[in-house]
């Protein structure tokens, strides 16, 4: 959630704006910085919107060789100047730019800062006003007086503190919310997401919860909040900054969707051998067999993956799977099966609601698994095993290669755990043919995009409302259809099991109601064709979206031919499409939905 961005020892403010819209991905609702040139003079810039606000504000003066800055989603107190990061201390003398939710803001503000005049609404003015206190009061210094008050608080954070009576360092504190320090010769920077500063260095030292550090240009010092030394080891993090540019394409969102054939050829070849074996740690094919029940766990989009995940996990493995929203699960703990196995399924790696499932299992010695497109990142340091998803950099709101990438790594891992286990289906299935004709089949849809466009305008961007209707598989893919249409596009949009229609929901049908209806499963097509017809009587426009081996005149879209267990794969593109074309029709701003955030770091 959110972007911060800091530098010691370069000019900082190019470098803190670039960082920072490299980050407006997550969304945001104002930004600021603070500069301070090392001779003197300081500059604290703050802009309710957009960076280029932020840039318009700033004078060609504000220059420092050190610098934070902050992108802020307003959860305490609206968006506005003063609510803006950074925050600063009633003496200016300390900055503070924060990531998280103070739990405690409160109670510290009422036990310790009565008396100090507040300027904003936020948690995190609390914090920098109390490390002024306690600086102050007790004379420490910065970096004492900072770890002094971090045991006092309570909840999630990524701090970045700067004391303009020793502003060559940079002090920051870790909790819960993502943050990287990123290796310099000459300079060191701190970033809360490494894409946003891969144009400065590839080194990097993962922070962890607890961590605290002292960070000049030269040097830095990891402790905990007690003060003890700590040793990370630092990492190089090969990516191309490249992968993390739109190119020739006018958003991030459409350039995702027509990267999903190439990823599921990367997926098959880093996870697949030539035979069509999987190649998977076996430690985690092994753990996995042993697992009387499968719980997989997810929010968002990676829920409805999970979905899809339980119809391949049975079928391949026999294990019976259950999926659940993290949210829910985190605080009314399932009753468990005698040998259970967590999987976890997350884009960022770093999704708080998630989190907690994963310390709770953890207290209960569980075992558990990450499916993240992050290497490093939280959920992945926690978990017994990781597999990455390897979609490469997913900069839009609106997640889609690593909603595939998802299903893909889940076919491949229930592949590989039923054949260990002797299961039929799984040694029958020809899962690297399979993954070929997904990606193939994906290129066929993209590269036929403009008829999703005329459908986008014809049906959808007019509407109030929508629906998306499905059984089996496809009411899986209907749920995630349907998130994608209302948070791109704004239309209030329901997936539903198909039967479930005429059970409350058909009252809703009224004349030029788009449903958008899927095809796939075979035991069932004549059943949702009948719920078609039900909806068309009641004057819906219908969308039918169907598979190859069962298409019939009249209908919208025929995907091409793969396996019913595989049909998601293609189903979810058009899905994919509609939602960005009804959005991008409407004139909206399709990588940056309002009020969502990419990286969902608070819970």
């Amino acid at each position: 959630m959110c972007g911060i961005v800091g530098i010691v020892g370069k000019p900082a403010r190019e470098i803190i704006l670039s960082g920072l819209k490299n980050l407006e991905y997550r969304g945001y609702d104002s930004a600021g910085i603070y500069l301070n040139d090392l001779a003197g003079h300081e500059y604290l810039t703050k802009a309710v919107g957009r960076i280029a606000n932020l840039e318009e504000k700033l004078t060609p003066d504000e220059q420092g060789l050190v610098g934070i800055g902050h992108t802020r989603w307003a959860t305490h107190g609206k968006p506005t100047v003063d609510n803006a990061h950074p925050q600063f201390d009633e003496t200016n003398r300390f900055y503070l730019v924060h990531n998280g939710v103070i739990e405690n803001y409160r109670e510290l503000k009422d036990k310790y800062l009565a008396g100090v005049k507040f300027k904003s609404d936020t948690d995190t003015e609390v914090i920098v006003q109390l490390i002024s206190k306690v600086a102050r009061d007790e004379k420490l210094d910065a970096f004492t007086a900072f770890k002094k008050v971090l045991k006092e608080v309570r909840g999630s954070y990524a701090f970045l503190l700067i004391d303009n009576t020793e502003p060559d360092h940079i002090f920051i504190a870790k909790n819960k919310s993502p943050m990287m320090l990123g290796l310099g010769d000459g300079f060191n920077i701190i970033a809360s997401d490494a894409l946003s500063v891969l144009d400065q260095t590839k080194k990097f030292v993962d922070l962890q919860d607890g961590d605290v550090a002292d960070v000049t240009k030269d040097s830095y010092k990891i402790e905990t909040i007690d003060g003890e030394a700590v040793e990370r080891t630092p990492h190089v993090l090969d990516i191309d900054p490249n992968a993390a540019s739109k190119g020739t394409y006018e958003f991030y969102m459409l350039k995702e969707i027509d990267e999903q054939p190439g990823v599921m050829r990367k997926l098959s070849q880093d996870y697949l051998d030539v035979n069509g074996e999987p190649v998977l740690d076996q430690k985690i094919v092994d753990a996995v067999s042993e697992a009387d029940r499968l719980y997989i766990y997810a929010a968002g989009t990676s829920y409805n993956a999970g979905l899809v995940g339980k119809e391949f996990f049975e079928k391949l493995t026999g294990i019976p799977t259950e999926v659940g929203l993290a949210s829910e699960v985190g605080y009314h703990f399932p009753m468990l099966s005698k040998k259970p196995f967590f999987i976890f399924l997350t884009q960022s790696g770093e999704t708080a609601d998630s989190r907690v499932v994963l310390k709770e299992a953890n207290k209960r010695g569980i075992p558990s698994l990450t499916l993240t497109n992050v290497q490093g990142s939280t959920l992945s340091r926690e978990a017994d095993y990781t597999i990455l998803l390897e979609a490469g950099p997913e900069i839009a709101v609106a997640s889609t290669k690593a909603y595939t990438a998802q299903l893909a790594v889940q076919v491949i891992l229930a592949k590989a755990v039923g054949e260990k286990l002797g299961v039929k289906a799984a040694k029958d299935f020809p899962l690297k043919k399979q993954l070929a004709l997904a990606a193939e089949g994906m290129q066929q849809i993209v590269d036929g995009k403009a008829k999703f466009d005329e459908l986008a305008s014809d049906y959808l961007i007019k509407s109030r409302n929508a629906f998306y209707i499905g059984r089996g598989i496809d009411y899986a893919v209907s749920l995630e259809g349907a998130l994608k249409l209302k948070e791109v596009s704004y239309i209030q949009t329901e997936g539903f099991a198909a039967a479930e229609l005429k059970h409350g929901t058909i009252s809703l049908i009224e004349k030029g109601t788009p449903v958008i209806a899927l095809i796939n499963d075979p035991v069932t097509a004549e059943l949702t064709r009948g719920n078609i017809r039900e909806v068309e009587s009641r004057g819906a426009h219908v969308i039918s979206i169907v598979s190859h081996d069962l298409a019939q005149a009249g209908d919208t879209v025929v995907l091409p031919k793969i396996d019913y267990l595989m049909s998601a794969f293609l189903t979810v593109v058009p899905a994919q499409l509609l939602a960005y074309f009804a959005s991008k029709n409407k004139g909206l701003d399709v990588d940056k939905p309002r009020n969502l955030a990419k990286s969902v770091t608070v819970e």
